[in-house]
């Protein structure tokens, strides 16, 4: 089983996350803040990744501390249950309508960190959260992970459609990028390892 958990406190936030690669997508989110709750259990799902999550941040503050953090801890628990990433397929892809919008996702758990995200809607909303953090907590988790990931939002005019596209479409490349391949017994590089 691809399982991993993490602990990690500040003086920002509190977080206890678990994580297991070939779950159901059956989670338990907490973080205080509900966009962002809904954005996780929305990757679970469409992931298949059994997530139990519990944070605690300085709300007080601002959403960016919390959001932050929970994506380098999800990025440090992907990284630990992938291990050498022998078997997996490396390469996951998504195109993913929501409505009026349309998101591309690609893929790979190279072990090089990069990502490129094209949101023309960052600077707009999704009740009272803000679009920019759905980069920054990509950004940690991408960072944390070891993934190269370009995601690309096509259409799309509503803000809380864009954030849910972009979720569910980075879930879905993940989840195929992580499938393990029946004809693949090694590391999928020529280079022998993946870092």
């Amino acid at each position: 089983m691809r399982i991993s958990e993490i602990s990690r406190k500040t003086s920002e936030t509190d977080i206890h996350l678990t994580l297991n690669i070939d779950g159901q997508g059956r989670c338990s989110i907490e973080t205080g803040i509900g966009f962002f709750d809904h954005m996780l259990n929305l990757f679970s799902m469409h992931g298949l990744f059994d997530m139990e999550l519990k944070a605690v941040g300085d709300l007080h503050v601002d959403f960016h501390h919390t959001v932050e953090d929970v994506g380098l801890c999800l990025g440090s628990v992907f990284r630990e249950a992938i291990g050498d990433k022998r078997g997996v397929r490396r390469y996951g892809f998504s195109s993913l309508p929501m409505d009026e919008t349309l998101v591309n996702v690609s893929l790979d758990v190279s072990g090089r960190p990069l990502l490129t995200l094209v949101n023309p809607l960052e600077d707009r909303s999704a009740g009272d959260f803000p679009l920019d953090l759905v980069r920054v907590f990509f950004q940690a988790l991408i960072d944390r992970g070891g993934m190269t990931c370009h995601a690309t939002l096509i259409t799309g005019s509503n803000p809380h459609h864009a954030a849910e596209a972009l979720f569910k479409g980075f879930a879905r490349a993940l989840r195929q990028a992580l499938e393990l391949d029946p004809r693949v017994d090694d590391i999928p590089s020529t280079k022998g390892s993946l870092d």
